[in-house]
């Protein structure tokens, strides 16, 4: 049997060297079908480590408080969404203080993408200017790499201190230690007091452009409303559940949601976070089947031609064949075995295509990759299998042809 195969498996190589144009052209679809598996895979893949990675950064086992439930939205929201009520300062207390199973809660208020700090003759320009509670460190997973976070005392005497995130160090003080450095924030002199650790960029996006102020100082400069962000952390991860429905009852109580109405909030977690996230990944998934199956089709028929075609050519071949002993399972096995080398050759063309584009795409742009190995045999596994649904027929019919008849074909 295996020599059978490795025999049959020549056969179906010295085909496809014979004919190279019209086998390339075949197998054209397959390829095409192919590398857009493997290259859709490869850069979604990277995108849901990078988000995993991302979201990880933001400290573990975080509740955020949202007004509406984060994710895709077809259509304008309903008016009750776009009439709920902002969170305030004193529901963050209120969950600080009422909610047993948490460990910390963290408000924040958010200048975003507005504020131009400066020292001396340098200046960074775009940057996120954040108010927050001491608690904010712990909750958002974001420690000081140089000198010292926000603290208590800083909060009661609303002193014009800051803690900057590394890309607005990295403008400002090349080669300077920056702590203890007088800074101008919008035209207000502030004192640098830390540094805090770097999380790199994602998407192509600075996560570390950012200053914090202490609560009470940002208040101070802006007092007209702004809106309160809330996260918090609870004891442990087992805990989590608890700390939910304390939130929970806290938030309905205080924003007087009746009992028999669902909440006018959303508190989400990372791994709602993450799950919504995949939803929408699974999106593109299905895309990439559809596009990928498309290929496929074309890549499948166009086997199946040329293999109809090549019984025809070949025809006195399988009376010969036939005459000599050959069974039916033979001849069948035969150009089966071709069809399904044929494929195998642009699955492995495409796989090799696929695993180029993903990684090209990831040199010229922020978008990163990632190959699983699932993948590759995703890939070898539909094009092979495209083989062998497109090459029965004409192996059946190449089977079935009468020795004597394929002996006079001319």
């Amino acid at each position: 049997m295996k020599h059978e195969l490795a025999e049959n498996l020549t056969l179906a190589l010295d085909a496809l060297r014979a004919n190279k144009l019209r086998s390339s052209l075949t197998i054209l679809g397959v390829v095409v079908g192919v590398m857009t598996i493997i290259g859709m895979v490869s850069l979604i893949q990277g995108l849901n480590k990078s988000m995993a990675g991302q979201i990880e950064a933001l400290g573990s086992n975080v509740i955020y408080v949202f007004r509406n439930q984060p994710g895709v939205q077809f259509g304008p929201r309903s008016e009750e969404e776009r009439n709920r009520k902002h969170f305030t300062l004193e529901d963050a207390v209120a969950l600080r203080e009422e909610c047993p199973a948490l460990e910390a809660v963290s408000s924040e208020n958010h200048l975003g993408g507005r504020s131009t700090i400066a020292w001396h003759t340098s200046k960074a320009k775009r940057v996120d200017q954040i108010g927050v509670w001491p608690t904010y460190e712990a909750v958002n997973n974001t420690h000081p790499a140089l000198g010292r976070f926000i603290n208590d005392g800083d909060m009661a005497r609303k002193s014009n201190v800051c803690v900057m995130g590394q890309d607005v160090v990295e403008a400002l003080f090349p080669g300077v230690d920056p702590i203890g450095q007088e800074v101008l924030i919008d035209g207000r002199s502030f004192t640098v007091i830390g540094v805090a650790e770097p999380k790199g960029k994602f998407m192509g996006e600075a996560q570390d452009k950012f200053v914090l102020l202490p609560y009470t100082t940002f208040q101070k400069y802006h007092s007209e409303e702004w809106e309160i962000f809330i996260a918090a952390k609870p004891k442990s991860k087992p805990l989590m559940e608890t700390a939910m429905d304390e939130m929970r009852e806290v938030l309905r109580r205080r924003r007087k949601v009746p009992s028999n109405k669902p909440d006018d909030f959303a508190l989400v977690t990372q791994e709602s976070l993450l799950q919504l996230y995949n939803s929408i990944t699974g999106a593109f998934y299905l895309v990439m089947v559809v596009i990928s199956s498309i290929g496929l089709l074309v890549g499948g028929i166009g086997v199946m031609d040329i293999m109809l075609v090549s019984v025809t050519e070949r025809t006195r071949e399988i009376g010969i064949r036939k005459a000599v002993g050959a069974r039916r399972r033979d001849i069948l096995l035969q150009f089966l075995i071709e069809a399904v080398t044929l494929c195998a050759v642009g699955g492995a063309i495409g796989i090799l295509a696929g695993i180029g584009i993903a990684k090209f795409v990831s040199a010229i742009s922020p978008l990163p990759s990632a190959v699983p190995w699932w993948s590759v045999i995703l890939g070898f596994g539909f094009s092979s299998g495209v083989g062998v649904f497109f090459g029965v027929w004409p192996a059946v019919k190449a089977a079935r042809l009468d020795p004597i008849a394929a002996l006079r074909y001319e």
